[in-house]
């Protein structure tokens, strides 16, 4: 694939984000907004002839994204071709090729001597290039069959079922308890990295193709299972992991606490709503911030907080710093677990000089004042021996804070839906059903996404979305 001798020739070259003093003044998206094609067609010629593309792998891609056929259409120069490739496998490509970490590029074969393919780059000016062309069109169903679906909520997960459902000529609801559509890819992702727009425009398509969408409306609250069932043939619970991992540490009851999720949320909100920054109690405007955990959430607090007008900002991390490399005991074609610099470290390192985490810190107690307001945090060095989390006396530290924004993943769906349904749970308290299958153990109720696997990336959630309606096709057909 690509130009034989391509890896040979050529350097990587990412594509560059705006540059920090100009984008963070602003919420618009961190990319540059145009695609230097001629650049990424020598990057697409990089792709070596490599026999097994562990890119596509279960390693690599979870929908299977046929990475070497699409690097070597854009190579020749093919982009609306490449364009067909992409779309065979994945839904959303302007979602992925913004938001997922490419974990096709941590398996990549040129990977293991050279850095990997710009496999994420070229995904995404491909589907950029498709809308800018035209060449994405509502895709109009002829014939429909007399089966409906509910699909309970829109996250990528629901939507990647709802649009398979749909195209099978199913006819399809998808229920949102917020008010607006796109879940997790709406409020949880913040405008820096998914413009909103790049939602609605999806979501636009998908109504004009025939899905059908109902906001403000909190199945298991304000409408029973039971009545979904009577109206539909299938069920679909596609909720996400929603229940966020608490701190139970002393004085978590101090105001000024809050999980991550509620923090980006209420920003992003506000920004849709008024036009502005969130200028409730949730703002971070003056204030010394800590971001505990990290992970992509931890960063888009960091960068939504820079943007917000903080004092300082500082992110801790329980464990250790990673290598620079792959250790021996995380070998090619696993996830590299290595130290990255993401936007919002970059942002921040920028504006205050240095990088914003620290590592091997635990949390003692929480610091409140007079008010009942967090004004600081204890905290005490930590390392892992033989496996085990030790505390090292003498590293005790008080830092300031006035807001805590807790980002340390999430633990399960909320259950008051799976109460609703009576249905049963797994061990980890998600909606316990068969991959491959997608069926609860209420017939004609089927799950998928994080709410059934755990908290995962915006692909996988696309990969169960397209398993499920597979699932449900099947089931609908033989009833």
């Amino acid at each position: 694939m690509g130009k034989a001798t391509g890896f040979l020739e050529l350097d990587r070259q990412v594509e560059s984000y705006r540059e920090v003093d100009i984008r963070i003044n602003d919420y618009d998206e961190i990319f540059s907004g145009t695609h230097n094609l001629d650049q990424l067609q020598e990057q697409g010629s990089r792709c070596m002839d490599c026999g097994v593309p562990f890119c596509q792998s279960s390693t690599g891609c979870p929908i299977d994204n046929l990475i070497p056929e699409w690097n070597d259409l854009v190579y020749n120069n093919e982009w609306q071709e490449a364009l067909e490739r992409l779309e065979k496998t994945n839904n959303f490509p302007e979602f992925t090729g913004r938001v997922c970490p490419a974990p096709c590029e941590g398996s990549c074969v040129l990977g293991l001597n050279n850095p990997a393919v710009t496999i994420k780059n070229i995904e995404l000016a491909i589907v950029d290039k498709g809308f800018e062309e035209g060449w994405i069109k509502p895709k109009l169903i002829e014939l429909r069959t007399d089966k409906k679906v509910a699909v309970v909520g829109s996250g990528p997960a629901g939507l990647a079922a709802a649009d398979e459902l749909n195209q099978m000529g199913h006819s399809v609801m998808v229920y949102e308890r917020s008010d607006r559509i796109g879940g997790l890819l709406m409020y949880g992702i913040p405008n820096m990295k998914l413009g909103k727009d790049v939602v609605d425009r999806r979501v636009d398509l998908l109504m004009q193709e025939g899905v059908e969408f109902m906001t403000n409306t909190d199945v298991g609250k304000d409408i029973s299972t039971d009545e979904l069932q009577n109206n539909f043939d299938a069920v679909v619970f596609t909720t996400g992991a929603t229940k966020a991992r608490d701190l139970p540490a002393e004085n978590r009851n101090a105001k000024g606490i809050y999980p991550a999720m509620d923090y980006l949320t209420s920003n992003t909100k506000s920004l849709l709503d008024n036009g502005i920054a969130d200028e409730s109690q949730l703002s971070a405007k003056g204030k010394n911030v800590i971001v505990i955990g990290g992970g992509d959430t931890g960063t888009d607090c960091i960068g939504t907080s820079l943007r917000q007008g903080a004092k300082s900002i500082i992110n801790f991390e329980l464990m250790s710093q990673p290598p620079e490399h792959r250790s021996d005991t995380n070998p090619w074609p696993e996830w590299p677990v290595i130290f990255r610099v993401d936007y919002g470290h970059e942002e921040s390192n920028k504006v205050f000089g240095n990088d914003p985490r620290r590592y091997q810190l635990l949390t003692k107690a929480f610091l409140k004042d007079s008010n009942g307001d967090v004004k600081g945090i204890k905290t005490i060095n930590v390392d892992f021996v033989d496996g085990k989390l030790t505390e090292i006396d003498g590293t005790e530290k008080t830092w300031d804070a006035e807001l805590v924004l807790l980002s340390m993943g999430f633990l399960s769906p909320e259950h008051y839906l799976s109460d609703d349904a009576n249905i049963e749970l797994d061990e980890r308290g998600n909606y316990q059903s068969k991959h491959g299958e997608f069926n609860t153990s209420r017939k004609g109720v089927f799950s998928a996404g994080d709410c059934r696997r755990g908290q995962s990336l915006v692909v996988w959630a696309i990969n169960e979305g397209r398993g499920v309606a597979n699932s449900v096709n099947s089931f609908l057909l033989n009833s």
